[in-house]
């Protein structure tokens, strides 16, 4: 017998566009809108960007911050910078400019590069050389050489990529992925999404989230051909998957929800739709049964976060079985992935939990991330010294070994596939003269799975305008961040210790 092929694993991203560049040169890479990028073009421009990082100044381990919107550009800066030995920072442009200001002065790129559009949100005071991609870029590129990247020979432990979220105190946390993180991302294409050099995949998902440039990995990482989205529209997201007769494709569920809204729903040519991914956000059974029957492909949850690179844990096709002996796999976000770990661990005790109990998620992995930048306390408190990573999610498995996410540890709110932390709001909102005291909570939306709800309490002889509220707090905060509504009250329930009771708060909401 034939002993099974090893997989594929790149040592980093340079060999692995390498690789997928032999397969054909003329072959598209990604396309966005009706403008499409060969892997040969990518393979050179990524040349190009290592070049002129390395004579721009930056040496390897310096950040280069990138501040655009979804454009193959994004792709070879990464990729370019893959080859400098140079961390590409990914700034989320949905951030005010208060939030981003803090990023930038935390990440300290060396170089920034920003669309024209988003150049109001950094301060004038940054120190970072910018880079505006609609007048600077192609000059920037115009005379280095594209046949060669640079000498620079990466390994497999270096830093490639810095992802930012907030913590659980409000301040960002740039969380750093290595190429051997992210080597496991085609791995999983192949394995999991069953995807091929044939493979279309449509990435919805800002390519700032791990859910976009990570998971773009997975068919880009096979040859296959990737479609970025310049709008999330329902009309938009249908004429894309028939125009590129898109195979396979990661959505958060407030994403699939509108794709069932759109117009020609009914009479579109999905036939191509091989396997659509689905997580980030809880997903409700009765919209996946919408989905399901409407779309008429496989449906794969999958559980993961910035910090593990991805997924760790899906549900497999196979395995969703709606109106079948099954059915109660629909709750779950499936099994652990099988060169990684997974353990519900009591976090008092830090003793595992056996089947029913709820618990902390902790993965173990090489996929999990070395460690935050400039965080060490905040590293020591996620990564143990058995190399287990502390998610916050409570979740319990089953006899079978199946998970189910239970509630969130450290009260995260999921909005639209938008990683949401209380402390941050009610920072904003405290700063509010007419309030008091504050706590944030998340609440069920129909359409976003869940939205922001600030509880307040007045301060003394004031009068709380919730609208006038909400256009201060967005002046401080993303809108997707800002409460959608307020409730006022004489006080907050809190217990003996005098921490904020959330979970009383929550429970007229969600039962």
């Amino acid at each position: 017998m034939t002993a099974p092929a090893a997989p594929v694993m790149d040592a980093s991203l340079g060999d692995l566009l390498t690789r997928v560049t032999a397969l054909g040169t003329d072959r598209p890479a990604i396309t966005l809108d009706d403008r499409t990028v060969t892997f040969g073009e990518l393979d050179r421009r990524a040349n190009q960007v290592a070049h002129v990082l390395t004579t721009t100044g930056l040496v390897p381990g310096d950040r280069l911050a990138v501040l655009l919107r979804n454009t193959p550009e994004f792709q070879e800066l990464l990729f370019g910078a893959a080859r400098a030995g140079v961390v590409l920072v990914a700034l989320n442009w949905r951030l005010a400019g208060p939030e981003l200001e803090t990023i930038l002065t935390d990440a300290d790129p060396r170089l920034l590069v920003a669309g024209q559009e988003h150049l109001a949100l950094i301060p004038d005071d940054h120190d970072a050389r910018t880079i505006v991609l609609e007048t600077d870029y192609e000059p920037w590129l115009a005379d280095a050489p594209d046949n060669e990247p640079p000498d620079h020979e990466a390994t497999p432990d270096d830093v490639v990529l810095q992802l930012y979220s907030s913590g659980t105190t409000g301040a960002p946390k740039g969380a750093r992925l290595t190429h051997a993180n992210l080597a496991f991302t085609p791995r999983m294409g192949r394995e999991f999404y069953a995807m091929g050099p044939d493979s279309v995949n449509l990435v919805p998902s800002p390519l700032f989230h791990i859910g976009g440039v990570g998971y773009g990995l997975t068919a880009l990482g096979q040859g296959g051909h990737t479609i970025l989205l310049s709008d999330l529209s329902p009309a938009h997201l249908l004429e894309q998957i028939e125009r590129h007769r898109v195979t396979h494709a990661f959505a958060v569920p407030a994403v699939i929800g509108a794709l069932l809204t759109a117009p020609r729903i009914g009479e579109a040519d999905l036939t191509s739709l091989q396997r659509i991914a689905y997580g980030g956000a809880p997903m409700t059974e009765a919209l996946l049964r919408r989905a399901i029957d409407a779309l008429g492909c496989g449906f794969m949850a999958v559980y993961g976060m910035t910090e593990t690179a991805g997924t760790v844990v899906t549900l497999a096709p196979d395995e969703h079985d709606p109106g079948g002996p099954r059915a109660h796999l629909l709750r779950s976000v499936g099994r652990p992935l099988p060169w990684l770990e997974v353990d519900v661990v009591d976090p008092v005790s830090e003793q595992s939990v056996g089947p029913g109990e709820v618990g902390e998620i902790r993965v173990r992995s090489g996929q999990n991330t070395p460690g935050y930048w400039n965080r060490p306390e905040e590293t020591a408190a996620t990564l143990t010294d058995g190399g287990w990573l502390r998610t916050g999610d409570a979740a319990y498995r089953d006899a079978e070994g199946y998970l189910y996410l239970h509630d969130r540890i450290k009260d995260l709110i999921i909005s639209g596939g938008e990683n949401i932390y209380p402390a941050e709001v009610e920072n904003a909102l405290a700063a509010d003269p007419t309030i008091a005291d504050v706590a944030v909570i998340g609440v069920p939306s129909p359409r976003w799975g869940e939205t922001v709800k600030a509880v307040v309490v007045p301060a003394p002889d004031a009068t709380i305008e919730p609208a006038a509220v909400l256009e201060r707090v967005r002046e401080r905060l993303a809108r997707y961040k800002c409460p959608t509504s307020i409730d006022v009250v004489e006080a907050l329930p809190r217990n003996a210790a005098g921490k904020v009771l959330k979970r009383e708060l929550r429970a007229p909401y969600w039962g």
